[in-house]
């Protein structure tokens, strides 16, 4: 559970104000004036302020060194109260620019150099030298961390840029894809309503049967059509050369995964049957991508591929006993591949499970539903 910074302030206040009441006895074997009921309330107020000091850092600041100049000019021991002062500065160093927290460092020294001034001190170097180095040493860490902060915050925004970018590239990529998918569609549309014109007045059968293709054609030229308008955010010229991947293929890629070092076996079980290209193209991707994953995150591995078709979905799984690095395969930021499959899985109305498997090794895991009326229903859903 994250702790709140209100509570943690409010924790070291509390904290530094009992250090504070803890050193009071020490001031008078130290030849200093005893603290009395009046010194131990000024300890308390110069610390109180310090449960709000990340968010009125400089009021703080000088609340807390205005007491505290209180406390040294009643004769008190100015060790006493100098905790809270210091990380009253160290906090201006680390929240605000430098023309702010060099004048606060600046007043620390100031009222070190008072106090010893007040108590009539004979070790002025001792003094002059406190005074200087500690608000120079709290000062340069508060802005080491400032700076730090700045940089791990400009880290995030760049890393979110490069996934909203990595996100519209291969969404790009994947409409792209959906365009020969689609003009696929249309060929298969525009020879089948030649055939029906033909033989729409010798052979109504096969002109019946031609219109039932079309007809299921279109609905998912249709689908596709849709789901490119979907993803697709800026015009990309170009287009892959040659024919569309398939889950016919997938013994070529197991081959070319097999020659690169990995063993690779392919399992199919139910009964191989056209599917729309899209879901094809989805299902083939998926498994190449984690092929791929398995060659370059887990050396020495092995890897297993099965394809299940179902009378309305069809499944692909590729896992693999590697021992690689988990987090080099599941971070987020890594790349196109993850989010690639994320955002096939969802486009096609899939559920795909990504992530280490309790045995061992890595699995991927995609569902797609086969008929147009289904797909677009799921969602994603990633282990």
């Amino acid at each position: 559970m994250r702790i709140r910074p209100l509570a943690v302030d409010a924790l070291l206040a509390a904290a530094l104000t009992s250090v504070a009441v803890l050193l009071g006895p020490e001031a008078a074997r130290q030849g200093q004036n005893p603290l009395d009921t009046t010194a131990y309330a000024l300890v308390v107020l110069v610390h109180l302020p310090l449960v709000v000091r990340s968010r009125a850092p400089v009021v703080v600041c000088s609340l807390m060194h205005a007491t505290w100049l209180v406390y040294v000019t009643a004769g008190y021991w100015a060790v006493v109260c100098s905790f809270g002062p210091m990380l009253a500065v160290y906090t201006v160093a680390s929240l605000r620019a430098l023309r702010v927290s060099v004048p606060c460092a600046a007043l620390m020294g100031g009222v070190w150099i008072y106090a010893g001034a007040v108590s009539h001190t004979d070790s002025w170097p001792s003094v002059v030298g406190q005074a200087v180095v500690y608000p120079a040493v709290l000062w340069r860490f508060g802005v080491v961390a400032r700076r730090s902060a700045e940089l791990t915050r400009q880290l995030r925004r760049e890393q979110a840029e490069r996934a909203r970018r990595e996100v519209a590239e291969e969404r790009g990529r994947i409409a792209r894809e959906l365009h020969d998918v689609v003009a696929h569609h249309m060929s298969v549309i525009s020879v089948q309503t030649g055939l029906a014109r033909f033989v729409f007045d010798t052979d109504r059968q096969t002109a019946r049967t031609a219109l039932d293709t079309i007809d299921a054609t279109g609905r998912e030229a249709l689908e596709e059509l849709r789901r490119m308008l979907m993803v697709l955010r800026a015009a990309h010229d170009g287009a892959p050369a040659g024919p569309m991947p398939s889950l016919a293929r997938l013994e070529e890629t197991a081959e070319r995964i097999r020659v690169g070092g990995v063993p690779v076996s392919l399992t199919v079980e139910g009964t191989p049957r056209p599917l729309a290209p899209g879901v094809e193209l989805c299902a083939y991707r998926v498994v190449q991508e984690a092929l791929t994953n398995v060659l370059k995150h887990a050396p020495g591995a092995s890897a297993e591929v099965w394809l299940t078709y179902e009378p309305h979905q069809v499944t692909v799984s590729v896992t693999d006993d590697g021992e690689g690095v988990i987090l080099d395969r599941v971070r987020s930021d890594g790349g196109h591949g993850l989010l690639g499959m994320r955002e096939r899985a969802k486009l096609y109305g899939g559920q795909i499970s990504i992530g280490p498997q309790e045995q061992g090794g890595f699995a991927v895991r995609l569902t797609l539903p086969t008929s147009a009326r289904t797909a677009g229903r799921g969602d994603d859903a990633t282990t």
